[in-house]
């Protein structure tokens, strides 16, 4: 099978976010196997779907890890053009919900298996398959919990997120915050009798605008757009009727963190104030829904240099949005980011990815294999 027939059987499973993917993890599972790669599937808490671990070459010595997600974001948008869980081709372009987010990468890296599958490997080649990488890269930290009995200690990661082949070496860390705030309700004639859930929920929003402006000033890094941290309230829900207090409100929002800046600990006014209000009588309910650290890796590291041989061109020091890479460089991995297909394309109706982009990952993968020959 060559990447664009692999791609195919992969956008077929509607592997959406937060939904059971046995199904891809068995097919991706016998694939590997098939070309004799040694494969453990790794079962999360949520007891309905799995990460995969698999090994190309002698997992005793230090080599390289290929990361990916299998899950992709829901199709929902009515401006799709076609069926999203099943390949279209136009020209050379590959439509398809997660054909550049990111199932081209996996399709890319699971053609190169049968060829890397006959070479004389010193040094191994790692396929780390994740899930629920869209809701806050929840599988992969399981993974990386157990890194230590799959494999020697790794070289390098290279996560494929799309990045137009261009190898990055930052971004920045996230962390999600959901926050419920209970009141009393009432008959909105006598708000005195109650307490109303909305406007408490104010002041918490109003520290958060003053976080806002505050970061604009602080820990600047020109790396990035924008060179600061931001923060950013998503959701915002409660209220039954206008004639009613009430008793209910409910704010997520979410922290984006330069280097060196913890997100969590932007968080932490906003958290302040949401406690405070209990001293009026509410109730609240603070809870990270998602988390995973920035990413920085050196322009002059072995990983940066190698990649720059592989791809032929210059490293990028860092993107905006986040990956699953700052979790591997946690966990004492190095890790950069490159892939096919591009982050404009992902998360919206036709996502595509061209031949051409599949072809090139692919023909860099192998040259990463040929790197690690006896």
């Amino acid at each position: 099978m060559n990447a664009k027939d692999i791609l195919e059987q992969l956008v077929g499973f509607p592997s959406v976010v937060g939904t059971p993917n046995g199904d891809i993890v068995a097919w991706v599972k016998g694939y590997l196997e098939s070309h004799g790669a040694t494969v453990t599937v790794l079962p999360g808490p949520e007891g309905d779907r799995a990460n995969l671990f698999a090994t190309i070459g002698p997992k005793d010595k230090p080599g390289y890890i290929l990361s990916g997600h299998m899950d992709v974001v829901s199709a929902s948008e009515q401006t799709w053009t076609s069926e999203p869980f099943r390949l279209r081709t136009e020209g050379d372009q590959l439509f398809g919900r997660g054909a550049s987010d990111m199932k081209g990468f996996l399709a890319a890296a699971l053609a190169g298996l049968p060829a890397m599958a006959k070479m004389p490997l010193s040094r191994p080649i790692h396929f780390a398959f994740s899930y629920d990488e869209e809701a806050g890269c929840r599988g992969v930290p399981h993974m990386l919990q157990r890194m230590g009995n799959l494999c020697a200690p790794p070289l390098g990661a290279i996560i494929g997120e799309p990045s137009s082949m261009v190898a990055i070496r930052g971004h920045k860390g996230k962390a999600a915050a959901r926050i419920e705030i209970r009141g009393a309700t009432g008959h909105s004639s006598r708000p005195d009798k109650g307490l109303n859930a909305i406007h408490a929920m104010t002041a918490v929003m109003n520290v958060t605008l003053q976080t806002i402006d505050a970061l604009r000033n602080c820990a600047l890094d020109q790396n990035f757009e924008p060179p600061y941290s931001t923060l950013q309230i998503g959701t915002i829900s409660g209220g039954r009727s206008v004639n009613i207090i009430p008793d209910l409100c409910i704010v997520e929002l979410e922290a984006r963190a330069v280097p060196g800046v913890s997100p969590t600990v932007l968080l932490e006014p906003i958290k302040a104030a949401a406690e405070a209000s209990e001293n009026d009588g509410f109730r609240t309910t603070w809870e990270i829904s998602s988390t995973y650290p920035a990413l920085s890796l050196d322009v002059d590291a072995p990983l940066a240099r190698l990649m720059e041989g592989l791809t032929g061109a210059s490293t990028l020091a860092a993107v905006s949005y986040g990956t699953e890479a700052g979790l591997y460089q946690a966990a004492g991995i190095d890790a950069i980011i490159c892939g096919p297909g591009d982050i404009a394309r992902a998360h919206r109706a036709n996502e595509f990815i061209r031949l051409g982009e599949l072809i090139a990952c692919q023909e860099m993968i192998l040259r990463l294999a040929e790197t690690l020959r006896d």
